[in-house]
């Protein structure tokens, strides 16, 4: 499951989750943003209880965009106990991606 994130819900959501968490920085504008979304969306039922997927907006939420220094999207950064300990930029496929996400939350 992939939940929603914005600068209200971000401390809670990601700074203080107890598990490790990836957030998909996109925008609606963003062609290979939406490629990504159903392989994020599918990815996210395979870390339960191991990765927290969320999605942020830039249009919505730039603050935070900024704060991680994205420049480009999309742009995956893995968050843990708030800090970044990796990050994806980049349309990935399935597999790639999953490759990608272990060898850093290992």
């Amino acid at each position: 499951m992939v939940v929603d994130i914005n600068s209200e819900n971000f401390e809670s959501i990601v700074e203080k989750s107890n598990i490790p968490v990836i957030i998909d920085f996109f925008a609606d504008w963003c062609g290979p943003c939406q490629m990504m979304k159903p392989v994020f969306e599918k990815l996210s039922n395979s870390y339960t209880n191991k990765l927290k997927f969320v999605k942020l907006n830039t249009e919505i939420s730039p603050e935070i965009a900024q704060k991680y220094g994205i420049q480009g999207i999309p742009c995956l950064v893995v968050v843990k106990s708030g800090k970044e300990i990796g990050r994806i930029v980049g349309f990935a496929n399935e597999p790639m991606l999953k490759q990608k996400i272990d060898s850093i939350i290992k």
